[in-house]
């Protein structure tokens, strides 16, 4: 059992490793040090390096909660730790 959670936690901890590494890139990354190339293409009317600035990396990040969450649960169910 105890390999076991060792192995669910390292699962996790890399999952959320992933997660936030296109996090900080999508928001730091897209949004500051790569604004200006970005900016040469329009997107919805606004410059793509103003968007991701702006709206980009909220999106992206709310879209990462629903697939951490996802892949939590199917992890969960894998190690039979899932609520039920």
């Amino acid at each position: 059992m105890k390999k076991s959670f060792q192995e669910y936690w390292a699962k996790n901890l890399r999952l959320i490793t992933i997660l936030l590494i296109i996090w900080a890139v999508v928001s730091y990354g897209f949004g500051i040090i790569l604004v200006k190339p970005l900016n040469a293409i329009w997107m919805g009317g606004f410059p793509l390096g103003f968007w991701f600035a702006q709206q980009g990396s909220i999106y992206v990040f709310v879209i990462l909660i629903f697939v951490y969450c996802f892949l939590m649960n199917r992890l969960d169910r894998q190690y039979d730790v899932d609520e039920k």
